[in-house]
């Protein structure tokens, strides 16, 4: 996850970051998110297209990571429930 994360910082108009993300209450849901910065070894700052809204994104909460092209995405992007 760490080195997807590096390629999509590096290159913020081209690519975002598709991802199940577990929360602290134990959903998972489908994000896309346009990563912007790390805030420790753990943590990163990503803009959520789905809430359309910078969040704090745990890195061992993320799984199944993607890039994709960033032109293939609109905000609002809907939040499908991961199972």
């Amino acid at each position: 996850m760490q080195q997807l994360l590096n390629i999509a910082m590096q290159r913020p108009d081209d690519l975002v970051l598709t991802l199940e993300y577990v929360d602290s209450k134990g959903c998972k849901t489908k994000r896309v998110v346009s990563p912007i910065r790390f805030l420790s070894r753990d943590r990163f700052l990503g803009l959520c297209l789905s809430r359309c809204e910078p969040r704090q994104f745990y890195i061992s909460r993320c799984s199944n990571g993607r890039l994709k092209p960033a032109a293939d995405y609109v905000m609002p992007v809907p939040m499908a429930s991961a199972g």
